[in-house]
Order: structure tokens, then C-alpha cells, then sequence
């Protein structure tokens, strides 16, 4: 598990990122990126969301959060990760990432950490 530094715990904190409305998606998740950082030093904070909608046994969806949580962790350990600017992100699941395994899952993180780099790099 992350340190809570590094979560989004407050469903407040989650609406904010959902009203700005900048996401990317792929086939299995969608990403929401919150505002870029003032302090570069500060930690990016991560929230993981699998509602009921992907399945309805909550040992599914934790299963789901546990695969994306690995991934985004080997995922932002790499020195190339490009998404530290932002201060806040979102990642959701989509009902099609039940049959996925860790490795598709990571790779569909890896993309759409991609569209948001190419999307929201200029602005």
C-alpha cells in the first residue's frame, strides 16, 4: 500500500479532480490529472477507484485496486515516469479489467499515463 501521504483519502479531494474534467482513457481504466504542482518537491497523491459497475463482489474490486496500486508503484519507481508534474491523479476501472492480468493491467496504466503526457504536456 501507498503512505498516506501519497492517496487521495477524502471524497472531496476526489470531486475537485473530477470537476476539472481533464482525463485520458484506454479499453480497461480512465485517468483523471488534477492541477500541475507549485512545489516540484511535493509527492503526487493517487486515488484508485473500482465501482460496482466493474464487478459486484467487493473481492473483485479490491483485487482490481491491488493489481492497479503494484503497477502504478513499479510504474513510478522508473526514472522516466513524466507524470510526477501533477499534484493529483485518478485512476477508474473499467468492467473489461476483470479478466486482465497484472500485466495488461500495467501496460494500460503505462498508456494512459502516455495520452495524458502527450494531452496535457502543453498546457
Amino acid at each position: 500500500m501507498l503512505p498516506k501521504q501519497q492517496r487521495l483519502t477524502k471524497s472531496s479531494e476526489f470531486a475537485f479532480i473530477y470537476r476539472k474534467k481533464k482525463s485520458v482513457a484506454n479499453s480497461l481504466l480512465i485517468l483523471y490529472v488534477g492541477n500541475k504542482k507549485q512545489d516540484k518537491e511535493a509527492l503526487s497523491r493517487v486515488g484508485f477507484v473500482a465501482g460496482k459497475k466493474v464487478h459486484k463482489k467487493a473481492v473483485k474490486r479490491n483485487r482490481i485496486k491491488r493489481l492497479m496500486r503494484e503497477a502504478y508503484k513499479n510504474i513510478s519507481r522508473a526514472e522516466d515516469f513524466k507524470l510526477k508534474d501533477y499534484q493529483s491523479l485518478i485512476f477508474i476501472a473499467r468492467p473489461a479489467i476483470i479478466e486482465s492480468d497484472y500485466y495488461k493491467v500495467h501496460a494500460a496504466l503505462l498508456d494512459c499515463i502516455r495520452k495524458a503526457n502527450k494531452k496535457f504536456s502543453n498546457r
